[in-house]
């Protein structure tokens, strides 16, 4: 006589078992990681690629919105100098280069929540156009705070040293340099309230915790205000660092409201 088979309940899935559901990055292996990470690093080259093709169409106007603070504090009937043929070319390219960073912004920021997403849950990945929209508007507004604010200051005070022996005569690529490293550390600085929001908001950091350790925040605040300025000198430093102290503040009152919302 035949047995018949006994039914088995299915086992529990155990800790590292793929979850059912697709978009969770745990049914992804190492290799599919790899080649998630791929696929949005090339998109966000194309992004960057598209961004500096549409800066090299405007590159006129740019040329005259980045020149117009260099140029502001030369001495009368004097202007930038370059010593390389081949330096004014590579200066509108880098230009344009810079502009299409920030350009492509957007679609970086989306590449970078995409590939993160899959590890996030699901009440945490609706905050993807957020995301998107504070990290862009964050950058740009501190690219403009160093264009309009810090870059004509500490321009101003290098001048400033030019005697009877001496003339401010600097190359554009020093001084485009100069303007370069301001424009991305000031755009960098002011992505904190954004990053302080996320980290609230999976309750990694708190307002107290902020608020606690404000002297330590001051102390690495100037840190990275002396590594941002081509100088140590204070001015300059109290320039760069001002505006981080009041974003860190700011970011205090974020993680507050964040914190609220919450409970």
């Amino acid at each position: 006589m035949a047995l018949a088979p006994v039914p088995t309940s299915p086992e529990p899935p155990g800790p590292f078992e793929p979850d059912d559901d697709p978009q969770l990055g745990g049914k992804m292996s190492f290799l599919e990681h790899l080649d998630e990470l791929r696929k949005r690093l090339i998109r966000s080259i194309y992004a960057l690629l598209g961004g500096f093709l549409i800066a090299c169409i405007f590159i006129p106007q740019i040329f005259r919105f980045i020149m117009e603070p260099l140029s502001a504090v030369l001495p009368n009937g004097s202007s930038l100098i370059y010593t390389v043929p081949t330096e004014a070319f590579f200066l509108q390219m880098k230009m344009a280069a810079l502009v299409g960073l920030i350009l492509a912004m957007p679609v970086v920021m989306w590449q970078t929540w995409q590939f993160v997403a899959p590890g996030l849950y699901s009440n945490e990945k609706r905050w993807a156009i957020p995301f998107v929209g504070l990290t862009s508007i964050c950058f740009t507004a501190g690219a403009l705070f160093s264009h309009y604010i810090a870059f004509p200051f500490a321009w101003r005070f290098f001048a400033s040293f030019g005697t009877d022996y001496l003339t401010f005569l600097p190359s554009v690529a020093s001084a485009f340099s100069l303007y370069v490293r301001l424009l991305i550390g000031l755009g960098l600085v002011f992505e904190m309230p954004t990053v302080v929001f996320f980290l609230a908001r999976i309750g990694l950091i708190t307002a107290g915790f902020l608020a606690r350790n404000i002297k330590y925040a001051i102390l690495v605040i100037f840190i990275v205000a002396a590594l941002i300025t081509p100088s140590t000198d204070p001015v300059n430093m109290t320039i760069v660092a001002a505006p981080m102290i009041v974003l860190y503040g700011v970011s205090i009152v974020i993680a507050w409201a964040c914190q609220r919302r919450a409970s």
